[in-house]
């Protein structure tokens, strides 16, 4: 039991704003991770989620097994001594909590809900790292290379994001706005789909999308994924109008969004080769 792990441990002091920048971190979210391993000085941070080395899901496998893996579970994570624990909104709240009551200090970041979200994410934890400067410029790179994948659209042909069990994701999700800013108008807008929702295959149909961008499916069989792969999908499809939607470039409010604006990008050129200027 906690109580009993904790019996005659250190205490760990609660850091406040305006202290040094913290020497022991913690991240127990995927998205915190990677923002973590891109602006902590060496050896600030001592331990990473054990998502963060899923080539899957993290953007950042490769650098992450550098970093000892922790599950989320409050008596691993106290007995680090940290004097930061960075998770998410929606992280382990059992864990959050015990944290917060024996002193130690957790930051929680919420999800980004827009590719306008990502730089308020890396300055703010350049902010809680004592690395603004290094978040600073990260976040100037960021908004000069969005910037430029905006201005490069001659035309928005339409197109649809569509998952497992038939889920869609609109204009108001960091998705839908990775396929604006590549250059596509989202039809699941034109549907009434703001952020997200199960789009019907017949519906879907009837949109006609010039483009449907579907998740990469796992290995495994899954009937939640059939209906990506649905002989009326493919039938409404050309093979230059197919894309994939890797999980470790579209989830995480990083920079790493950029590099599914740009796969997104090419898929649109794709469709708008020979087209008039």
């Amino acid at each position: 039991m906690l109580a009993g792990v904790l019996c005659g441990a250190p205490a760990v002091a609660q850091v406040t704003a305006g202290d040094a920048p913290p020497r022991r971190v913690v991240s127990m979210n995927l998205c915190t991770d990677q923002l973590a391993m891109m602006l902590a000085a060496p050896g600030q941070l001592v331990s990473v989620s054990n998502l963060a080395t899923d080539e899957r899901g993290s953007a950042l496998a490769a650098e992450a097994r550098a970093y000892p893996p922790n599950r989320g579970l409050a008596e691993e994570i106290y007995l680090m001594q940290p004097d930061l624990v960075l998770a998410g909104a929606f992280t382990a709240r059992a864990t959050v909590s015990m944290l917060e009551r024996l002193g130690v200090r957790v930051e929680s970041f919420p999800p980004a809900y827009g590719l306008d979200d990502v730089p308020a994410q890396m300055l703010r934890m350049g902010d809680l790292l004592g690395r603004r400067a290094e978040a600073e410029a990260m976040v100037a790179r960021y908004r000069a290379d969005l910037a430029a994948f905006r201005a490069d659209v001659a035309r928005n042909p339409r197109a649809a994001l569509y998952s497992a069990n038939g889920y869609t994701q609109g204009d108001e999700s960091l998705s839908g706005q990775i396929l604006l800013a590549a250059g596509f108008t989202n039809v699941a807008a034109e549907a009434g789909y703001s952020d997200g929702g199960f789009l019907p295959l017949e519906l879907l149909v009837m949109l006609t999308p010039e483009a449907i961008v579907t998740d990469r499916p796992y290995p495994a069989a899954s009937r939640a994924e059939e209906v990506m792969t649905h002989p009326a999908l493919l039938a409404s499809q050309d093979a230059r109008a197919q894309g994939t939607l890797s999980d470790r470039d579209w989830v995480c409010g990083t920079p790493f969004v950029l590099r599914a604006v740009a796969e997104m990008a090419a898929l649109r050129r794709s469709l708008t080769e020979g087209d008039a200027p």
